[in-house]
This record gives structure tokens, sequence and C-alpha cells, in this order.
């Protein structure tokens, strides 16, 4: 088996790890896929894969990061949470790393909810803004999966043209 074959079977797998991550909660996935399209520019000399088609799918990649960063707090917010919603929003995920994916999915909505709760007193404003919390979460990891898919689509594009 030759170089370029090995190489491509770990791109391969790369991606699939990249694509399995996007859909849970604090695993990079894009940033696999960029580490799969990095190790088949260095090994093909970035004959197709060049510096400019990598800065597009860092910023890819960049994008997915912002986006599930303020995806749970924003979907606490526009749900009509105060700042303390958002707050417990935040610190609900970082408490939620510790309980793994399940964590990083609940922890925000339980944060938010608690958050809320300290501060109105409202149950239905305080469950009405973990609810946007889960939703706002739920949007960036479709966001993280759909970018993943679009990252993937543009290296077979490129190698494909080639």
């Amino acid at each position: 088996m030759d170089t370029t074959t090995v190489v491509g079977v770990i791109v391969g797998a790369l991606f699939l790890t990249g694509l399995i991550g996007a859909l849970i909660p604090a695993v990079p996935g894009p940033l696999f896929i960029l580490i799969g399209a990095l190790l088949w520019g260095i090994v093909t000399h970035f004959t197709v894969i060049g510096v400019g088609r990598l800065v597009i799918l860092a910023a890819l990649a960049t994008l997915t990061l912002l986006v599930n960063f303020v995806a749970g707090p924003l979907g606490a917010r526009r749900s009509g949470g105060s700042r303390w919603g958002v707050g417990g929003a935040v610190v609900g995920a970082f408490f939620g790393l510790f309980f793994g994916p399940f964590g990083l999915v609940l922890g925000p909505v339980a944060g938010a909810v608690a958050g809320e709760m300290l501060h109105a007193g409202n149950v239905e404003g305080s469950f009405r803004t973990g609810v946007g919390a889960l939703i706002g979460t739920a949007v960036g990891l479709a966001a993280d999966f759909i970018v993943a898919i679009a990252m993937i689509g543009l290296f077979l594009w490129w190698v494909w043209r080639a």
C-alpha cells in the first residue's frame, strides 16, 4: 500500500470522527476535519489543498466554535431570560463539562433555569429560559454538523476537480 492510500484512510477516519464529533457537545468536530485536510495537504505537497483552501476550512471551523460558544446563552436570552438566566447558562455549561456530553446539553438548561429562579422566582419564565437555552444548544449542534458536512464537501470537490 502506498503512502497516499494510507494517508487517505487516516484522513477518512479523521473526517468521520469530525462528523461524529460535530454532534457531540464540546468535541470540536470541524477541527478534526481541518487536521485531516492539513495532513492531506502536507502529504500531497499542497498541490490541491493549498494555504488559501486551508484558510477557508480554518475559518469555517472557527465559525463553529464561536456559534457553539454563544448558542446556548443566546437561546436563553432570546426566550426572554434576563442576564441572570444567561449567566446561569454559561455557569451551567462550565459545570456540564464535568458530566460529559449530556452535562454539556443539560448544564446550560439547568443553569438558565436556576439563574432565572434566583433572579425572578418565576417558575414559568425560568423554564422558558431553560427551553431557550436547550433550543440554542441544539441549533449550535445542527450548525456544527452542517458546517462539518460543508467542509468535507469542499475538500472532496477540490480533490476531485484536481
